[in-house]
């Protein structure tokens, strides 16, 4: 019983450091993919949530999603893209 307790507190430290290293990569894809545009603060959010699930930014500041096939696939309820 301990050493599940032990094994499950184990894999909860590591989950957290993995997602804060995710969290830090993707603020700077994404404020790279968001310099350009005049909506930044729906920019950000979108392109964080879209990187945390996705673990990748597409290059560039426009386009270029087929790089990165989770972060072009993610749609929207009416089908429109999630990911800027």
């Amino acid at each position: 019983m301990a050493t599940l307790r032990l094994a499950l507190l184990l894999l909860a430290v590591l989950l957290t450091i993995f997602l804060a290293e995710a969290a830090n990569k993707c603020g700077g894809q994404c404020s790279r993919r968001c310099a350009r545009t005049q909506y930044k603060k729906p920019c950000l959010f979108f392109c964080n949530k879209c990187c945390a699930k996705c673990l990748c930014v597409p290059p560039g500041f426009y386009g270029n999603k087929g790089l990165c096939p989770c972060y072009n696939n993610w749609k929207t309820k009416r089908g429109g893209p999630k990911c800027p």
